[in-house]
């Protein structure tokens, strides 16, 4: 599965897609632990402590945030869907 990463998250991944190997019934939701188990540096900026997915990210699954969706984080994806992972936006 390819991700796209932008802003800041680029910059830790080190590129702007990376193509992520995922079996059928994977879950948005597990899909972060996945990236994040490949990319740990991304962990500080993806998951809390407690291990919960931080809220102020936006994960969008074919354009659409997934926390709106109607399984949320539990959205199960599939391979060939677009996924882009986006930091939260600093406000002032």
């Amino acid at each position: 599965m390819k991700i796209n990463f932008y802003a800041t998250l680029r910059y830790i991944v080190g590129q702007k897609t990376v193509e992520i190997p995922v079996e059928d019934g994977i879950t948005m939701r597990d899909l972060v632990y996945r990236v994040v188990s490949q990319y740990p540096k991304l962990s500080p900026e993806l998951v809390a402590a407690d291990g919960e997915i931080h809220g102020h990210i936006h994960l969008i699954i074919n354009g659409r945030d997934a926390p709106y969706l109607e399984r949320g984080l539990d959205t199960v994806i599939k391979p060939n869907d677009k996924i882009d992972i986006f930091p939260a936006v600093g406000g002032g």
